[in-house]
């Protein structure tokens, strides 16, 4: 057993095999250690998060000798799932594994997968062979699909599993189900529980595919203050999001500039997690009411009327006043509170919109109307400091500085490499978002690894930075995949991660090791 420190929130804890991971996992989530908020099981691992960086050092203390016993047998669930076999790699995949394509479909439907973990995207159960003997080791596609269908069943490495929505994907497709794998409202709302059995059915048909939309659908009740005249390039609805549910594979979310919307909401004197817009691109809003607003986050001009703003300020609005929030000259991401809380559609107890998932309400529209709570809790006006932490560069650029520490698996890159990372101004670019930052180096330098070969999937946490074949790093955001299967050289730390999101397309970034830990 060995303990990786992940950042300063998280541990990394490597084990033998996937059945010491289930029991260590079941103790843990039975008595979860002191200010312990997620675990997080994978093949041979399980990450432990948790919400003070004293916390995590004494657990990884407490952890050098413990022995959980051997987990409770109860009498496991049988899930049957129909699949049509139409996967677009079934054919490849059976090459890989020296199979006929029957034979492959012969070895799927007549294996018992035993579910050992959820993560990746809400619903999706990873499941290995019940019987080791049964087990093949498929590696990924070499290039992952940008959007896999909602219903995917596929295979990698010793696993199957089933997309539960459009996302992306590198495993090998075989299939598809009409099965739905993930309803919020059911308790549990994953189809497919650690501990189940399952079995594929192979089907010369399937009924419609139930179109898995989006987003919440609740319509709590709530006052009308604002109308949205543009909602600019794309404004989300944030809150403090769903920390603890990684097992079900749902990522914690929340606002990607924590402080930024805390500042926001407690200017106006809402509580600090209270549901905020999330704005990229500029916002125009005109008021139906007389209410009362703050701005923060990204360097943006903000105009009532024609009166200009100050950012971290509460400011009056009154019924028929239109204020705009232009494009950031640095920086990225605004937020906007409004006295009373803004309510908005919520799934699984939280209002925040997640990109990857497709969990909580649909991003803002134009002519949408932004309510608030029935009754107001506001307290009194707070004069802040609004808590941009990046800079605007020479060339007009934003620039940032993201402490990190390195690991869990800096051990799979060159020294080299370790030194290229500290060194380099990397650059965001244009695929980035609130899953993660794409980074590429002005002069193309890219990270080799010290490794050959895949590392199986394990935990992943926001400020996880994964080092794909490509060599380009990714920073993980607040939407970030629960696991992941590329190694991690860095994390950034928990405090610096909305210095991160407030890093657009075209930024530039430096890694630098943290001094004080």
């Amino acid at each position: 057993m060995h303990i990786h420190p992940v950042g300063t929130r998280a541990l990394l804890v490597e084990l033998d095999d996937l059945s010491q991971v289930m029991t260590w996992h079941e103790a843990l989530t039975a008595q979860p250690l002191k200010d312990q908020v997620d675990a997080i099981a994978a093949a041979t691992t399980l990450l432990l998060t948790f919400n003070t960086p004293n916390s995590a050092h004494a657990a990884a203390e407490f952890l050098e000798d413990f022995h959980p016993s051997a987990r409770s047998v109860e009498e496991p669930r049988l899930v049957e799932i129909d699949v049509l076999y139409d996967g677009a790699d079934l054919d490849e995949a059976a090459d890989l594994l020296g199979m006929s394509r029957e034979g492959l479909i012969d070895w799927h439907t007549s294996t018992e997968w035993l579910a050992a973990f959820g993560g990746f995207a809400p619903g999706f159960t990873y499941c290995t062979p019940a019987d080791a003997s049964r087990g093949v080791d498929i590696p990924r596609r070499s290039t992952p699909r940008t959007a896999v269908p909602n219903g995917a069943v596929g295979i990698a490495g010793n696993f199957s599993a089933v997309y539960p929505r459009v996302s992306p994907g590198g495993w090998q497709l075989l299939g598809t189900t009409s099965t739905p794998m993930w309803e919020s409202d059911a308790q549990p709302p994953a189809l497919v529980q650690p501990g189940d059995r399952v079995r594929y059915r192979a089907v010369s048909s399937l009924p419609d595919i139930v179109s898995t939309t989006p987003f919440g659908r609740r319509t709590p009740a709530r006052l009308p203050r604002m109308e949205v005249i543009d909602p600019g390039l794309v404004t989300l609805f944030q809150d403090q999001g769903r920390p603890g549910r990684g097992n079900l594979g749902v990522t914690p979310s929340g606002a990607a500039d924590q402080a930024a919307a805390a500042t926001a909401n407690v200017a106006v004197g809402n509580p600090r997690g209270a549901t905020v817009l999330e704005n990229i691109g500029g916002i125009r809003l005109r008021a139906l009411t007389d209410t009362v607003i703050c701005v923060t986050g990204a360097q943006a001009r903000v105009v009532l009327e024609e009166m200009p703003v100050h950012l971290a300020r509460p400011v009056l609005v009154t019924a028929g006043s239109t204020v705009r929030v232009e494009p950031a000259t640095y920086g990225m991401r605004s937020y906007i509170a409004i006295r009373g809380g803004i309510v908005a559609d919520s799934e699984l107890s939280s209002a925040s919109t997640d990109v990857l998932s497709g969990l909580g309400p649909a991003p803002v529209r134009l002519g949408d109307i932004i309510g608030v709570l029935p009754r107001s809790t506001a307290m009194t006006d707070a004069q802040l400091t609004n808590p941009l932490r990046v800079t605007e560069g020479s060339r007009g650029q934003t620039e940032g500085v993201l402490r990190c520490v390195l690991g869990p698996r800096d051990d799979w890159f060159t020294k080299e490499s370790l030194e290229k990372f500290l060194n380099t101004e990397w650059e965001v670019t244009p695929q980035s978002n609130r899953v993660g930052l794409r980074l590429r180096a002005s002069d193309d330098a890219t990270l080799s690894r010290a490794r050959s070969g895949e590392l199986p999937s394990e935990g992943m946490v926001a400020g996880s930075v994964q080092v794909p074949p490509s060599g380009e790093p990714v920073v993980f955001l607040r939407d970030h995949a629960v696991t992941g299967g590329y190694p991690v050289i860095a994390t950034v730390l928990e405090e610096d991660i909305d210095i991160a999101a407030q890093l657009p397309p075209g930024a530039t970034v430096r890694f630098e090791l943290a001094t004080t830990i």
